[in-house]
């Protein structure tokens, strides 16, 4: 058990809202369910429940704890369950992390060529919420629960969160627009095209690449509006959707938001984008990315 089982009993009094009821569904009696919740909030330090004639009602601290005991569990479950995994399959499996924003279709695209490559190698993909700390924890301890991310970068970002690279392509920087706007109906865009526009970015600092991008936008054409975001996730797919803007974007994301287009621009920005791993891979890692490596270079 690798979390407090008294937490199970909790969301268990919480759901039912009696210590009776909690008993009958736990199996047990109520004052041993009662010696588990007393005992848990003295550990804790804090009053879980209001108790009342008309049953238990949580506090506001109660309603906290029951939120994150939630998570708690079913991450401490899904880490036994993916240890497990691993334990049965050996070293190897080439765990990649996938989101909105890290996609990881274009690598099973791959694998009938990439399992000419390394046959006994097997994939598994583990899905994560595409938060700011997420994408720092993961990228800072690549080889830990996930091996391979795919994104774009600069050596900064490499940097900043302790990990290496291998860099398949350098991508255009597209546009994405709702298919209800005016620009929709354009095969190809051009710079012109954003003038009088808002043109939504990431913020200064998030890569070299798109900062370059930025400063000649403003000396070239400060017609465009640029409003800066400080995170890429499907929240601003949304945002730009529903306002109209535009979105930088590049082909990798271009099925994330099914009311978006992705249309080219006559430009020549670009930036790298490849696979994410440990500084110090393993050696399934290691013939992987020689894989991966030889592959595109077919």
């Amino acid at each position: 058990m690798m979390y407090n089982p008294q937490m199970e009993t909790f969301l268990r009094v919480a759901d039912a809202g009696s210590f009776n009821k909690a008993a009958e569904e736990l199996f047990i009696t109520p004052p041993a369910v009662i010696k588990q919740i007393t005992s848990l909030e003295a550990g804790l330090d804090l009053q879980l429940f209001v108790r009342s004639p008309r049953g238990l009602k949580l506090t506001e601290a109660g309603k906290s704890i029951y939120r994150d005991a939630q998570y708690i569990i079913q991450y401490c479950k899904d880490s036994v369950v993916r240890a497990k995994n691993a334990a049965e399959e050996g070293d190897k499996v080439i765990r990649i992390g996938t989101s909105p924003m890290t996609p990881g279709q274009f690598l099973l695209d791959l694998w009938p060529s990439l399992h000419q490559h390394c046959p006994d190698i097997k994939f598994q993909l583990v899905p994560y919420e595409n938060t700011p700390e997420n994408a720092r924890e993961i990228l800072r301890n690549l080889g830990q629960n996930i091996d391979i991310v795919a994104g774009p970068y600069d050596q900064n970002l490499l940097d900043t969160r302790q990990c290496a690279a291998l860099e398949l392509s350098r991508e255009p920087v597209r546009c994405a627009v709702s298919i209800y706007h005016p620009l929709a109906a354009k095969e190809c865009l051009t710079a012109d095209d954003l003038h009088g526009e808002n043109f939504l970015m990431i913020r200064r600092g998030w890569n070299h690449y798109l900062d370059q991008m930025r400063d000649e936008l403003w000396r070239d054409h400060p017609q465009v509006h640029i409003v800066d975001f400080d995170f890429l996730s499907i929240d601003i797919f949304n945002q730009c959707e529903n306002s109209n803007d535009i979105l930088m974007t590049i082909d990798n994301w271009k099925n994330i938001h099914p009311l978006l287009k992705t249309i080219p621009v006559d430009w020549d920005y670009t930036v790298p984008f490849g696979l994410f791993h440990s500084p110090k891979p393993s050696a399934t890692v290691k013939r992987f990315l020689k894989a991966v490596k030889t592959v595109y270079e077919l």
